[in-house]
């Protein structure tokens, strides 16, 4: 483990962080070197940790299609240079981010930022939800005059910059904070961002297999900038565009043919990219044409939307990928309202008389149910 200093100290070790932002920041221009924290305590983890940490680096798998041909080549990320635990290693964690950390970033899972009764005590415990930890290591870096940095969770939560903040400062009044610590928090950039990436397996003891596309979309604000400049990471004007041609067009697709699969009494077994060249990838196609693109284009972005759709049906046909509707089938009804029903909603909202009758069809039956 190498003790060189690491300006990116991240939350998290996922397979997904592991084939996404792990290796755009090996990739990019500068390279940038990680501290990657363990923040869970799960012992099971711990051969995981160590060996993201190795010199020689860990590999990434990328398989699909992209721009018409098939894609199956290995990657190498080589920017983890240090791993430390919450549970285990806290002083050196304080050490790193006061001394070394530009950058923070995350991805602790759908509860990460839940509140958890151990927030309220004000000395750090492991007991404590991610907020929690984040403010006593900010505390910390304040105390020792250190500047402010940059905070990029990458949490499937939107607004998740905000929300992070708002929890953080939060936890700072409850701790009876001194007002130039809640000022200095609030003179930290928290980005808002919006991760994608299908990572479908994972490789043994560290690396996973990923799709060819990629997307860490940031939120542009004043003096934010990316970590680094890669291909993959861009910074936006509004995050909002981004999330509705996600939403809407890759997640409602998911959702439209989880539909026509259930009208067709589809097979348990039946697999994303085996239905696209038949009648429901017929309906899908078709649904996307007649009805999202003009949708979008009500609220002018159909060359977006265009551009996003045929990148969207090469992530469906992925030779590689074996991708069950059954399993895309989950809390289907609440699906149904977030991605088509919310759709419906934001167009016509800019013209009421718009018509999607395949689309309306699939959110009468949802609410039936």
């Amino acid at each position: 483990m190498s003790d060189a200093p690491t300006p990116v100290v991240q939350f998290g070790t996922s397979r997904f962080l592991q084939a996404h932002a792990d290796l755009f920041l090996s990739e990019g221009d500068p390279p940038r070197r990680i501290t990657v924290v363990q923040s869970s305590g799960d012992p099971d983890r711990a051969r995981r940790l160590a060996a993201m940490a190795d010199p020689a680096g860990y590999p990434v798998r990328v398989r699909g299609i992209r721009d018409g041909a098939v894609v199956d080549e290995e990657r190498r990320v080589t920017s983890v240079t240090r791993t430390l635990s919450t549970a285990t290693d806290w002083a050196a964690l304080e050490r790193v981010v006061s001394d070394e950390a530009e950058v923070i970033l995350s991805n602790t899972g759908d509860s990460g930022f839940t509140p958890r009764p151990a927030d309220t005590g004000t000395e750090p415990s492991q007991d404590m939800s991610y907020p929690a930890k984040l403010f006593h290591l900010l505390r910390a870096r304040h105390a020792a005059g250190r500047p402010p940095l940059t905070v990029f969770p990458m949490e499937l939560v939107s607004d998740n910059g905000a929300v992070l903040k708002a929890r953080v400062l939060e936890i700072a009044r409850q701790q009876q904070g001194d007002p130039a610590l809640i000022a200095w928090l609030g003179a930290c950039l928290w980005a808002n961002s919006l991760v994608d990436r299908i990572v479908s397996e994972p490789i043994e003891p560290v690396g996973a297999v990923a799709e060819p596309y990629a997307l860490w979309a940031i939120e542009a604000q004043p003096g934010l900038a990316a970590p680094t400049r890669h291909p993959s990471i861009e910074i936006v004007e509004r995050l909002e565009r981004t999330e509705r041609l996600k939403l809407h067009i890759l997640n409602l697709g998911h959702t439209a043919m989880v539909s026509f699969w259930h009208e067709a009494g589809g097979s348990e077994t039946a697999i994303v990219r085996d239905v696209l060249d038949g009648e429901i990838g017929a309906r899908l196609k078709n649904v996307m044409r007649d009805e999202v693109i003009p949708g979008f284009a009500a609220r002018d972005m159909e060359g977006a939307a265009r551009d996003y759709l045929a990148t969207t049906l090469e992530r469906f046909a992925n030779p590689f990928l074996d991708h069950r509707l059954s399993d895309i089938a989950q809390n289907h009804a609440q699906k149904i309202d977030r991605r088509i029903g919310a759709f419906l909603t934001w167009v016509r909202d800019e013209r009421p008389e718009f018509q999607a009758p395949v689309l309306d069809a699939i959110l009468a039956k949802g609410s039936a149910r």
